[in-house]
C-alpha cells in the first residue's frame, strides 16, 4: 500500500509542475477586447507620426512622454508622472536636412544627419574630396587638403545582390532550436558585460572601444584642418535604406563633430566613383540642428494601476520610449511602448481585480545604454555596484519587457531562470493556437529586462517573430509607422495582458534566481563633517 501510495506521487509530480492557474474567462475577457477594441495602433500613431522621432534629452522626447501621461489619465490610470533619472549630456535634434548634388548633375540624395554632430546654419556649397583614414599615416596624407571641402570619409561598399528574403517568421523548427536548453557547461547567455574591476573586456567591447577612440580622433582632425562637413555611408544598408545613428559625443566636455551625414549606399557609392575618376563633384547641404550645451534631464513615464489585497508588491511592465532619428522610432521601440499602453488599457477597461500593482514604465535613455531602467532599479530595488537592497526589493515580482521590433510573441526567454518555465508554460499554453509555443532557458540581450536581471530579479523579454526588423527597420530610416503588422501588436497586448493578470493574481511573488555578487567592490563610507 505504502509503495502504491509513492508511485502515484511520482505520476502525479508531472501534473503538480503544472499546476499554475490560468483564468481562462479572464484571458478570454482579454482577447476580446484586445482584437475587437484595440487601441493599440492609434497610440502607435501618435508615438511615430505625431511625435516621433524621439531621441533622448530633445523636445521631441519630451513631447511625446508629456502625451503619454495626458493619454495614460485619459485611460484612467493612476499617478501618470514623468520622473527624473539625472542628466544624460546635451540636447540634440534637428528640424532640417536635405542633400544634392550640384556638380557634375543635379540630383538628390537619401540620408540623414548623425546624432550629436552640428549643423550648417542654412545651405552651403562646396567641393567634395574622398580622404578615407585608416591609419595614422593617412593623417599627414590628407593634412592641409581639406579646407572648405565637403569629406567623403569611407570607402565605396561593396553590394551584392540579396538572396533570402527580408521579411520572414520563425519556423517551427527554429523555434524547437531555440527551446534548446545550452550543452552542460555552457551559459545560458550570449556576451557576459565586463564588470568594472573583473575580468577584462572582451574583443568586442575593446573593438568598440578603438572605433569610437578613432572617430573622435578623426573628428578632431577633420575640425582642425577647416572640412565644412562630413558624408559617410552609414553602418550599413542597400536599396536606399541607411542604418545610422549617432556621430559625436552627448558629453559637455568633448567638442562637437562637424556636421556628419550618412547617406544610402547607392548614393554613396556613386559619388566615390565620380571621384575616384577625378571627376570634380560639389555638394549642396542644409543640416539644421538645435543643440543644448547644457546638462540635459532625462525622464522615464510611469503610470499604474493599483493592486488590493497586495497592493504594495509590484508587476511591472515596460519598453523604451526614446528612438533614433532617422525615421519615427517605430519599430525601436513604440510598437513596444504602444503595446504596454495597450496591455493598460485593457485590464483598466476590463476592471479587473488584480491583488498586486502594475505598472507601466516607458523608459528614457535605453539608446544609450538602458540609462532609465537602471537609473529606476537604482533608486527602489537595488544598487548593482554594491548589492545593496532597497526596501521595495522585497514587494517586486516581475518585470515584462517588449523591445525586439513589432513581430508577434512567439515565446519567452527565461533568462536561466528554470523555476520560471511551468509558470510560463501554463500562462502561454491558450496561446498556442496565435503561435505562441516557445519556452528558452536562454537570453536574448541588449533591452532593459537585462536592468532588472542584473540585481536578480525576475526581468523578461518575450520571444518575437524577426519580420523585417534587422534587415530594414532597426536604426534605419524605414522604422516607420508602415512596418507595424496591426495584427502582430494586437497578439502581443493580449499576450502580456494575460501574462500580466496572472503575475498579479497568483499567491506567490515570482520565484527569483540567487542574489548576483557586487559588480565592483563597495568604496568605504567617508564620514562626512555635519553642518
Amino acid at each position: 500500500m505504502r509503495r502504491r501510495g509513492f508511485l502515484l506521487f511520482v505520476a502525479a509530480l508531472p501534473l503538480l509542475v503544472r499546476a499554475e492557474h490560468v483564468d481562462l474567462s479572464v484571458l478570454h475577457r482579454i482577447k476580446a477586447e484586445a482584437f475587437q477594441n484595440s487601441k493599440v495602433m492609434e497610440y502607435a500613431f501618435y508615438l511615430t507620426d505625431v511625435y516621433g522621432p524621439r531621441v533622448a534629452g530633445s523636445p521631441g522626447y519630451r513631447a511625446a512622454a508629456e502625451w503619454v501621461v495626458r493619454t495614460a489619465r485619459e485611460i484612467g490610470l493612476e499617478n501618470p508622472r514623468l520622473e527624473k533619472i539625472g542628466p544624460i549630456g546635451r540636447g540634440w535634434s534637428f528640424s532640417r536636412f536635405s542633400a544634392h548634388i550640384v556638380e557634375p548633375v543635379q540630383a538628390p540624395l537619401i540620408g540623414f544627419p548623425l546624432a550629436w554632430t552640428g549643423g550648417t546654419e542654412g545651405p552651403v556649397t562646396a567641393e567634395a574630396v574622398l580622404a578615407v583614414v585608416q591609419s595614422e599615416a593617412d593623417f599627414n596624407k590628407f593634412k592641409g587638403q581639406l579646407k572648405g571641402k565637403i569629406v567623403l570619409t569611407d570607402p565605396a561598399r561593396q553590394l551584392e545582390p540579396r538572396t533570402a528574403a527580408d521579411f520572414r517568421r520563425l519556423t517551427d523548427a527554429e523555434l524547437a532550436e531555440r527551446a534548446r536548453a545550452p550543452e552542460p557547461g555552457q551559459a545560458p547567455f550570449f556576451i557576459p558585460v565586463p564588470r568594472p574591476g573583473g575580468q577584462p573586456p572582451s574583443p568586442q567591447f575593446r573593438q568598440m572601444a578603438q572605433a569610437r577612440e578613432t572617430r573622435a580622433k578623426l573628428a578632431r582632425f577633420l575640425r582642425e584642418e577647416g572640412a565644412l562637413a562630413v558624408v559617410t555611408a552609414g553602418l550599413r544598408g542597400d536599396y536606399g535604406t541607411v542604418f545610422a545613428a549617432s556621430g559625436g559625443s552627448r558629453d559637455l566636455k568633448d567638442p562637437l563633430p562637424l556636421p556628419t551625414i550618412a547617406l544610402a549606399s547607392e548614393h554613396y557609392n556613386r559619388l566615390v566613383r565620380l571621384l575616384e575618376r577625378k571627376i570634380p563633384v560639389k555638394l549642396e547641404l542644409d543640416v539644421r540642428v538645435q543643440i543644448e550645451e547644457k546638462e540635459v534631464e532625462g525622464y522615464n513615464v510611469l503610470a499604474d494601476l493599483p493592486g488590493t489585497r497586495k497592493k504594495d508588491e509590484l508587476v511591472m511592465v515596460g519598453a523604451h520610449l526614446d528612438s533614433w532619428h532617422g525615421g519615427t522610432g517605430a519599430a525601436d521601440n513604440a510598437a513596444g511602448c504602444a503595446v504596454m499602453m495597450e496591455v493598460m488599457r485593457i485590464l483598466k477597461t476590463l476592471g479587473l481585480k488584480m491583488d498586486r500593482t502594475v505598472r507601466m514604465a516607458l523608459w528614457d535613455g535605453e539608446e544609450l545604454g538602458f540609462l532609465g531602467s537602471r537609473a529606476y532599479v537604482r533608486q527602489y530595488l537595488a544598487d548593482r555596484e554594491t548589492m545593496t537592497l532597497k526596501p521595495d526589493f522585497h514587494k517586486f515580482s516581475v518585470y515584462f519587457n517588449l523591445d525586439n521590433g513589432a513581430g508577434r510573441i512567439r515565446g519567452v526567454y527565461l533568462q536561466g531562470n528554470d523555476m520560471a518555465r511551468p509558470i510560463f508554460e501554463a500562462w502561454l499554453a491558450p496561446f498556442r493556437d496565435l503561435g505562441v509555443t516557445t519556452v528558452t532557458i536562454a537570453n536574448t540581450g541588449g533591452t532593459d529586462h537585462l536592468s532588472f536581471d542584473a540585481v536578480g530579479l525576475p526581468g523578461f523579454q518575450f520571444l518575437q517573430d524577426p519580420l523585417d526588423y534587422s534587415t530594414r527597420v532597426h536604426h534605419s530610416n524605414m522604422d516607420v509607422y508602415d512596418r507595424l503588422p496591426r495584427s502582430d501588436l494586437m497578439q502581443a497586448s493580449a499576450v502580456i495582458a494575460s501574462c500580466v493578470y496572472h503575475a498579479a493574481t497568483r499567491p506567490d511573488l515570482m520565484p527569483r534566481k540567487p542574489l548576483p555578487p557586487p559588480a565592483q567592490r563597495a568604496e568605504p563610507a567617508k564620514s562626512v563633517p555635519s553642518n
